[in-house]
């Protein structure tokens, strides 16, 4: 089976770095599949999940805004953001969707709530990544 190579890099450093047979991602028009041989590609990501097909097992990465590059031989993603399922904080996670919900409550101003909204997505994101909700 042919593999792609897929590096998942934030300013934090690097997250994930393999070999995968398919590459699925959350783009800002939508879902990419992406598999060895693909044409290259440059594409803005949006908050959604990164699926990571290797062998017969799907990893799952909580992923943050930033870009996709593909290549033919390698998927590079430089994201604000990112963390493996495995390596998602939960408790962390929903205590961040408590704090979004009670401002999105609050509805102070537009820029408050845009900035709460943001941060329920991601929060849900990371937390439906951990469960594997996707």
């Amino acid at each position: 089976m042919q593999t792609i190579k897929v590096n998942i890099v934030t300013p934090d450093g690097p997250v994930y770095d393999s070999e995968v047979s398919m590459v699925i991602a959350v783009t800002a028009t939508g879902e990419m599949g992406i598999l060895p041989g693909h044409i290259p590609t440059v594409a803005p990501l949006g908050i959604g999940a990164v699926r990571l097909k290797k062998d017969n097992s799907t990893e799952l990465a909580a992923v943050s805004g930033g870009f996709l590059e593909v290549r033919p031989d390698k998927v590079t993603i430089l994201a604000q953001s990112a963390e493996l399922a495995t390596d998602i904080d939960l408790a962390r996670a929903q205590e961040s969707a408590k704090r979004a919900e009670a401002l999105l409550q609050a509805h102070k101003d537009e820029v408050d709530f845009k900035r709460a909204e943001l941060a329920l997505k991601r929060a849900m994101n990371r937390i439906n990544v951990y469960e594997g909700n996707i």
